[in-house]
């Protein structure tokens, strides 16, 4: 059995939390299409499209062409999408 003391759980949340932001991603809005619902981002890093679908936007209702955002990517059935997409 592992046992982990409070001091190396609170060590271990710390990298965690690390780890998962960064994982996050930037990019811009590339297409977004309010009456279907979905959209592209560009990566700022990769500059490759990612499929954003508006059930996964958090502070926003609808995205416009060039909104700066912070998203995480998750591979999909046809490909990467962004989820837990924040505008910037």
């Amino acid at each position: 059995m592992l046992l982990i003391s409070a001091k190396n759980h609170l060590h271990l949340s710390k990298l965690f939390f690390q780890f998962k932001f960064n994982l996050m991603k930037t990019g811009k809005i590339k297409f977004f299409n309010e009456s279907k619902g979905y959209g592209f981002i560009v990566d700022d890093e990769t500059q490759k499209d990612v499929f954003v679908h508006i059930s996964e936007l958090g502070n926003a209702t609808t995205l416009t062409q060039n909104d700066a955002v912070r998203f995480e990517v998750k591979m999909g059935k046809k490909g990467l999408n962004a989820v837990n997409v924040v505008k910037l």
